[in-house]
């Protein structure tokens, strides 16, 4: 899957890569390599399903194509850029303004808003604030809670609270959406909902999407599942199922 040239790359419109990717940790008395060497691309506008058993380095993977952590060997390029070449500041400007993240855990600061934890990040990347409320304002109508606007966060229920961290997520324009296991802490029919605004917004913002999951319907929406096992990434074919359309 990898290509033997950064430009190749460019070519065919890959975003993210991993080139010779390795992640160890030592453990005790023994060093426990949790990503072994992995070449793999994502294509801009892509909604890939990261899956794999608990442990597996699924987080671990999202943390190291988030600037998090660093891989102990090889490197992650984000448009053709090394990232491990970043500066402190240049990895802050690239997490704050390419990357959203949506976690398990929403995060949200409870005694806030929701529109309030919406503006927050914008303001951090500098933002004004009236286009800062006007944006938050827009991505609460767009994810159904534009009547929560003032509800402090820590009031809301459980997919509110996750819509609310998605809308957070895409606060300033990410080319990127990193997710780990969003719909894990959901029951079946809220995560139902929250899968369908994943795919929405996907195509609606234009994103390239990278979702760790559990989620066999989520999954299933993806336009590549690449599995993660004993280190290594294979790429899986995708199930469609009657319960997880395509749109577009």
């Amino acid at each position: 899957m990898a290509h033997s040239n950064l430009q190749t790359g460019e070519t065919n419109g890959v975003l993210l890569r991993g080139k010779d990717l390795s992640k160890t940790f030592q453990s005790a008395a023994e060093v426990v390599t949790v990503l072994d060497h992995l070449d793999f691309e994502i294509r801009r506008g892509e909604f890939i399903a990261l899956v794999g058993e608990s442990g597996a380095g699924k987080t671990t993977l999202l943390y190291l194509l988030a600037a998090l952590d660093t891989p102990s060997s090889g490197e992650v390029y984000f448009d053709l850029r090394r990232v491990g070449g970043f500066s402190a500041s240049e990895s802050a400007d690239y997490r704050s303004r390419q990357l959203g993240f949506l976690w398990q855990m929403h995060y949200l600061l409870p005694e806030f808003t929701a529109l309030e934890n919406i503006i927050l990040p914008q303001l951090i990347a500098g933002r004004e604030f009236g286009a800062a409320r006007s944006r938050a304002q827009d991505l609460l109508d767009e994810v159904g809670l534009e009547r929560a606007a003032e509800r402090r966060a820590g009031e809301l229920s459980g997919g509110e609270q996750q819509r609310v961290a998605l809308a957070r997520a895409l606060a300033n324009r990410p080319a990127v959406l990193l997710a780990d296991e969003p719909t894990g802490s959901l029951d079946h029919q809220t995560a139902s909902r929250v899968i369908d605004l994943l795919e929405r917004l996907h195509r609606n913002h234009g994103l390239t999407s990278v979702l760790a999951t559990h989620n066999l319907e989520l999954a299933a929406r993806a336009d590549r599942i690449l599995r993660l096992s004993a280190g290594r990434l294979t790429e899986e074919a995708v199930s469609r199922t009657a319960s997880a359309p395509r749109n577009g």
